[in-house]
Formats: C-alpha cells, sequence, structure tokens
C-alpha cells in the first residue's frame, strides 16, 4: 500500500529533525573540546551546525540540558561499552586523537570546561569518579582507589598539556608512541592493565 502524502511528509519531518538534532549534537561536542563551556555560545553552536537557536532550545531545552546530552553519550557510551581493561588506553587515545573523524573528545570537554558553573563542575567530577571507579578495579590492592585515582589523574594531566597547553614535544607527539610509553608504564600500578598501545613493529617493553 502506497504512503499517504501526509504520512510521509510527517516521515520526512522526523528524519529532518533527528538529523538536525545530531548535527547540534556533533557540533556543541567540536565547540566544547574547542572552547569549553563558558566560551562555546549557542549561537556559534546552531551556526556551527547550520540550525538556528530556537531549534537547539526546541530540542535541548538550555545550553546546559545540551552539554549533559553530550557528556553522556560521549563519556557515559565510553564507560558503558569498554571493557575495564582497554578504558584507559581507549580514553588516552581519544585524547590524542586531536578532533580527528570518530574520536571521542569527551575528556576534551572536562578540561576544557574545568572551573565553569557549579552544576558543570558537579558533572564533570562525577565523570571524573566514574572513570576512576573502572580504573580502580584492574588493582586487587588495598590502595586500589588511589591507584585509580592517579591513573585518571595521569590521564587527564597528559589532555592538559597535550591539549590546553601545548607542550612540546607532547603536543606533536605520534599517539601510539605515547600510548606504547604510558601504558607500559603505568601496567606497574595496575595489575591488570594490558600492555597494549605498541606502535607497529616495536616491542611491548618501555626503552632504556
Amino acid at each position: 500500500m502506497a504512503e499517504s502524502p501526509q504520512r510521509g511528509a510527517a516521515s520526512t519531518h522526523r528524519r529532518d529533525a533527528q538529523g538536525t538534532r545530531l548535527r547540534l549534537l556533533d557540533a556543541a561536542s567540536e565547540l566544547f573540546a574547542e572552547r569549553g563551556y563558558e566560551r562555546a555560545t549557542v549561537r556559534d553552536i546552531a551556526a556551527r551546525a547550520g540550525a538556528n537557536q530556537a531549534l537547539l532550545f526546541r530540542y535541548f531545552g538550555s545550553k546546559k540540558a545540551l552539554f549533559g546530552e553530550v557528556m553522556a553519550r560521549g563519556g557515559q557510551e565510553q564507560l558503558r561499552t569498554t571493557p575495564a581493561e582497554r578504558l584507559f588506553e581507549v580514553a588516552l587515545r581519544g585524547m590524542l586523537a586531536d578532533g580527528g573523524e570518530g574520536a571521542d573528545r569527551s575528556l576534551e570537554v572536562c578540561l576544557r570546561s574545568i572551573g565553569g558553573s557549579d552544576e558543570i563542575a558537579d558533572a564533570l567530577r562525577g565523570l571524573g569518579e566514574e572513570y576512576a571507579a573502572v580504573l580502580a578495579t584492574l588493582s586487587e590492592s588495598d590502595t586500589g582507589s588511589l591507584r585509580g585515582d592517579l591513573a585518571l589523574s595521569w590521564l587527564l594531566g597528559i589532555g592538559l598539556m597535550r591539549v590546553v597547553v601545548g607542550k612540546e614535544p607532547l603536543a606533536s607527539a605520534d599517539p601510539d608512541t605515547v600510548c606504547r610509553l604510558v601504558v607500559g608504564a603505568l601496567g606497574g600500578m595496575l595489575e591488570s592493565l594490558p600492555q597494549g598501545g605498541k606502535a607497529d613493529g616495536e616491542s611491548g617493553g618501555i626503552p632504556e
């Protein structure tokens, strides 16, 4: 049976609305990662998405709600779908990807948004606690929770120096080399962390 004109128009409208919503999420993720929460304006997010501000407020209600959905789509999805033993490297590679296609930028958003409103700070703190809690499961030591916090601190510190500060040679270092060095060294603190992160043709050991 052929689709009625009214039903076809409604279906097209839903697809268009979904496409606009996804473009707004993508644009917000990019701008929050580039500028942080406070400096990423609603006007600029809408402009990058090729939409108007009214649609942004229609779909998300507020800038804070949009920020929350960006973090949920990225950080929460990463926590939900990544095995604990791969989480550190996956998150590290996401920050080292420099905004490349398909890269998760949740922790980059965190780094650039620190110091925002209390609500934003609470959301970022909660996400950080979830990452640290997962990393803590990779150690059977009595100091597992502390080790999880230390691992998260190292992860965010690397991101801060590379993404925000732009400190060389880290800022332009090869992601495979960074992962190999960091994941290899971290294995002494998180015993269940696999010795991954190797660049092609390199061994898993740490250079002398």
